[in-house]
């Protein structure tokens, strides 16, 4: 067991959040799911918390209910090492979420995410400060980070 993990509020998705995730990524699994007993907190059966792991990291989903949702402030980020991956996990966490600017996404739970190649942090800080400089202002345009036109940038083509 992790001695800090993340515990990520939904108002009663928590068992399909946790299985759409743990669908998307290798190494993923679902732990133990809590449900109510007959004496609570909500009607007997119903889904508590699930325990799963994203590529061995651990997580708690609770279904807590509508009184708080996500916001930007908070956001998991996958590292990516091709646009292949990059584009996999930006397709599937956009289906029925939002897109939004520089990496960033919803997925259709609210949850941010940050979808980043792995390059892009190599670029900002390679050995080229002017080309580090027209890689963020390329970045700063893209909803969907594409390497192509991130490298080409760096590159000042």
């Amino acid at each position: 067991m992790q001695k800090i993990s993340t515990c990520l509020w939904f108002d009663s998705q928590a068992e399909e959040a946790a299985q759409f995730y743990t669908s998307l990524f290798p190494h993923s699994s679902i732990g133990k799911v809590l449900r109510s007993g007959d004496a609570g907190p909500g009607p007997a059966g119903d889904v508590v918390t699930v325990d799963f792991q994203i590529e061995g990291r651990e997580f708690l989903a609770l279904n807590g209910g509508p009184m708080f949702n996500f916001t930007e402030a908070v956001s998991l980020v996958v590292n990516c090492n091709s646009q292949d991956e990059v584009d996999r996990y930006w397709d599937a966490l956009t289906a029925g979420g939002e897109e939004s600017q520089c990496g960033w996404l919803k997925d259709k739970f609210g949850l941010s995410w940050q979808i980043v190649p792995t390059i892009f942090t190599e670029l900002l800080s390679g050995p080229d400060p002017e080309g580090a400089q027209r890689a963020m202002a390329a970045m700063l345009q893209m909803k969907k980070l594409d390497i192509a036109a991130l490298q080409s940038a760096y590159d000042g083509a």
